[in-house]
């Protein structure tokens, strides 16, 4: 629910930046400073968030940063100017920084090793939920339209966030009151339940309680090639991932003559293949694991495969000049991505030792410097592809629709790379282990 909650505040944006820049009075680069700025935050305080988790407990700190998350947005909401709208966006990552460390943390306690992937997948699904139901409405709220033969009056976009804030705020009453960090510590848990969850795992039996664990050495944590492949998948899957939290909906208006309602919708279609494609990921991981007994097919072969993939069908969608068609295609692209992001967050646990949420936090801080970069990037690099589409003649009368042809191709090649690290990553033991000779597979 919270991963849901918080896709939903943070990625309706992309469907209501136009109307944002409009009313405040930005540039096309303002916006995107506005949109990058929470990645920015989010990516750089992944490590200590997930201290403090790991610190303190899942329970009340996922509860202070539910609640934070929900501040931030209603922050947002009441931005007058650039400067508040970004400070907002910054907040708002902050907050939600150590929500998935966390998360992942909860994971490793709660479930054993066969399970995680489909629950890994479960949460993965849960923030396409989460973004699919904000890309599909937020038009409809901001501009109304008609739906079912019903016709829904606007609402202005800053109610339509301020209405965003409120599931936070009962999210993180709810759960600071029901959850427990450990197994053996909730009052519906047995003890055959928390035998059959740690009794697997000889890691998660030597883990001692919030507070109790040794220090995470950071130095062969850094020299590790396991961990710089893991980090490297992740950059480049989230900077792919983030042309739908940013300008998709923007480059559906632009080169497809799509209406700001309709473009919500047809942003969502991608993303309820994301979520689709989660669930059903982890569920084939940890299939394959339980057939095999092999992490290097379940997580390995998996993720690499769906990322070649979606490389191949995403730049495919080049060529289609349909906007249904490209959308439809753009989607099962997206599909055969995100199949493998269950995979990345698994292969944190299983690789993370008694360190799951330094390990989770340093990929996802890296893999949000990636998403950071890619929306920060867009608005330059379709400047530079203009400019060499009117100086080469290249593009016909459109240089603009040419420029996003081009992202569309950058997207597809940062899945190409991504896939390619995972081909290289060895999958036994730790990051920690053997970081001498541990050297990627040629």
């Amino acid at each position: 629910m919270l991963a849901a909650i918080a896709y939903l505040s943070r990625t309706s944006i992309t469907v209501a930046e136009e109307t944002i820049r409009d009313d405040l009075g930005l540039t096309d680069d303002q916006m995107g400073y506005a949109m990058g700025a929470f990645f920015w935050t989010y990516a750089l305080t992944q490590i200590p968030t997930a201290w403090l988790g790991q610190r303190f407990g899942s329970r009340w700190m996922l509860s202070l940063f539910a609640a934070a998350s929900a501040l931030a947005t209603l922050q947002f909401s009441l931005a007058g100017s650039l400067a508040i709208l970004i400070t907002a966006r910054m907040l708002m990552g902050v907050a939600q920084a150590g929500t998935f460390p966390c998360a992942t943390q909860s994971i490793s306690h709660w479930f054993p090793i066969a399970e995680r992937a489909r629950a890994s997948g479960t949460v993965s699904a849960a923030m396409s939920v989460g973004q699919g139901i904000g890309v599909a409405i937020t038009g409809l709220l901001i501009a109304g339209g008609v739906v079912l033969g019903l016709k829904l009056a606007g609402v202005g976009w800053r109610t339509t966030f301020a209405l965003f804030a409120l599931p936070g705020f009962v999210w993180a009453i709810g759960f600071g009151w029901w959850f427990r960090n450990r197994p053996h510590e909730h009052p519906t848990t047995n003890a055959e339940e928390v035998e059959l969850i740690r009794g697997s795992d000889l890691e998660e039996q030597n883990k001692g309680e919030p507070g109790e664990r040794e220090p995470t050495p950071w130095g062969r944590l850094l020299a590790s090639p396991a961990m710089w492949l893991i980090c490297g998948q992740q950059f480049f899957r989230a900077a792919g991932t983030a042309f739908f939290s940013t300008w998709f909906a923007t480059y559906l208006r632009e080169t497809r003559d799509v209406s700001l309602s309709l473009s919500g919708l047809m942003t969502a279609l991608p993303v309820f293949a994301m979520m689709l494609a989660a669930f059903l990921g982890g569920v084939a991981s940890d299939a394959v694991y339980r057939k095999t007994g092999s992490l290097n097919l379940a997580r390995k072969g998996v993720a690499s495969v769906s990322l070649l993939l979606c490389s191949v069908i995403v730049g495919g969608a080049y060529f289609v000049s349909d906007p249904l068609w490209a959308v439809l295609m753009i989607s099962l692209g997206v599909f055969a991505a995100t199949f493998a992001g269950p995979c990345a967050y698994s292969i944190t646990i299983d690789m993370g030792g008694r360190h799951v949420p330094a390990v989770f936090s340093t990929m996802n801080m890296v893999g949000n410097i990636g998403a950071a970069v890619f929306a920060m990037l867009v608005p330059r690099f379709r400047t530079g592809v203009e400019s060499l589409a009117g100086r080469f003649s290249l593009g016909g009368d459109d240089p603009a629709h040419f420029s996003w042809s081009a992202v569309l191709l950058l997207f597809a090649a940062m899945f190409l790379a991504a896939s390619l690290c995972w081909m290289r990553l060895k999958v036994e033991g730790t990051v920690f282990s053997r970081v001498q000779d541990d050297q990627p597979q040629r």
